[in-house]
């Protein structure tokens, strides 16, 4: 039996991507006529979003082929060091990461210890990184938003304070984007979706796991 939210990732993921040169370079992938004639004979470029799989007739077929072929490039430390410019501002600053952390957790009915044990991070890590010693990565930042069921604002502003957004020309971006919109915080479902589009880069400690924490 089909999931029904594996269904409706597929159908968001197809609206919402938005990496043509991939798209294009799929053999199943039939490109759209993307410039019409308008009636006054000047030529019109249509906007990109014709050339999503929304849009194509065998949208099936090319999503399958999509995924296929599908590897996940995405892996980074789960931390990043301070510039030393920042270390002197951050105490000044109203919002930083480290600030707004606490509230956002405590929004989600979390901890930053209890946070710390959901993460596949390193301990003295993730304590640098609440205590704003350490910068998480983006990566870092969307496990923590999926792990916790950490409301969409927050994620949003902890997104804006390090300077990150959602990218829909990226599949790690555009699915975790669909799991924090709709709430899909079910471990099971969670990680049903990371598979389908096979991401595997997020520092979520999950309990078959056998791996150490990444530093």
């Amino acid at each position: 039996m089909e999931k029904q939210y594996l269904t409706s990732l597929d159908e968001y993921f197809c609206a919402q991507y938005s990496n043509y040169v991939k798209l294009s370079a799929l053999e199943s992938y039939q490109m759209p006529d993307v410039v019409s004639v308008g009636a006054d004979g000047n030529i019109e470029r249509k906007a990109s979003d014709v050339m999503r799989l929304c849009y194509q007739k065998n949208q099936k077929e090319v999503l399958a082929e999509f995924k296929e072929k599908l590897d996940d490039t995405e892996f980074t430390f789960n931390f990043k060091f301070r510039p030393f410019r920042d270390r002197t501002r951050d105490p000044f600053r109203k919002y930083t990461f480290a600030k707004l952390l606490p509230g956002a957790l405590s929004r989600a009915g979390e901890t930053a210890e209890s946070a710390g044990e959901k993460l596949d991070i390193l301990p003295k890590i993730w304590k640098k990184i609440v205590k704003g010693k350490l910068y998480p990565e983006k990566n870092t930042v969307l496990a923590l938003a999926l792990v916790t069921a950490m409301k969409q604002a927050d994620v949003n502003n902890l997104f804006n304070v390090m300077g990150y957004s959602f990218d829909k020309e990226r599949v790690r971006d555009v699915v975790c984007e669909y799991l924090l919109t709709n709430g899909v915080f079910n471990e099971e479902m969670r990680d049903d979706c990371l598979n389908e589009y096979k991401i595997t880069c997020l520092p979520i400690k999950r309990k078959e796991s056998e791996s150490g924490a990444k530093a």
